[in-house]
């Protein structure tokens, strides 16, 4: 497997560094490499919140990177914040609920891949968009196996599933709709490469 550098972004309270070091611990578990760096902005909350994760078969050289192969943008200040990261083969994911104009979209990248996942989220639980985000980043990048990844999830949040088993169901439906989002628009075709820009 190459190296996978993905950033997630969002606002304070959205999860990003939970589903970064849920997949960092996925990783690890499968005997992957895998560092996981946290970055916040400089207010305590409602500043955005930046998540830098690299996984790989091999020793990982640097902690820190310049381009990603994945940036997922939870909000309007995280597409700003993480344009410097995109680069000519980047995907950059945001959500499709937020008005973007084009200038607000980084100058390089593979592909904008814009996702319903806010309103996917308002379906199953607004507590799941980050899991659904996390099921978004497993399809595009495939570095870590979905069971792994739901493995991971029970180690953090198992307490929590025990209290309330449904929990645990609507975790493990928020990561295959973050999946089934990526490939039904991957089907749609209308997705804005960087060829026809």
């Amino acid at each position: 497997m190459r190296l996978v550098r993905v950033v997630l972004a969002g606002e304070g309270g959205q999860g990003v560094q939970s589903v970064a070091e849920i997949m960092a611990e996925a990783a690890y578990e499968e005997g992957k490499q895998a560092i996981y760096i946290p970055n916040f902005g400089l207010e305590q909350r409602g500043g955005v919140s930046i998540a830098f994760l690299q996984v790989s078969d091999r020793r990982i050289g640097a902690p820190k990177f310049n381009k990603a192969d994945v940036i997922a943008a939870l909000s309007q200040r995280a597409i700003a914040r993480t344009r410097m990261y995109s680069g000519p083969d980047t995907i950059f994911m945001y959500d499709s609920s937020f008005k973007v104009n084009e200038g607000d979209l980084p100058d390089q990248y593979g592909m904008i891949l814009d996702i319903p996942a806010v309103e996917k989220s308002k379906e199953l639980n607004t507590r799941v968009l980050n899991v659904i985000i996390m099921g978004a980043v497993l399809e595009l990048t495939d570095m870590i196996p979905v069971a792994a990844t739901r493995t991971a999830l029970e180690k953090k949040l198992g307490y929590k599933f025990e209290k309330n088993p449904e929990l645990r169901e609507m975790n493990h439906k928020a990561i295959e709709a973050g999946r089934a989002l990526v490939q039904n628009r991957l089907k749609g075709g209308e997705m804005v490469c960087a060829s026809t820009r």
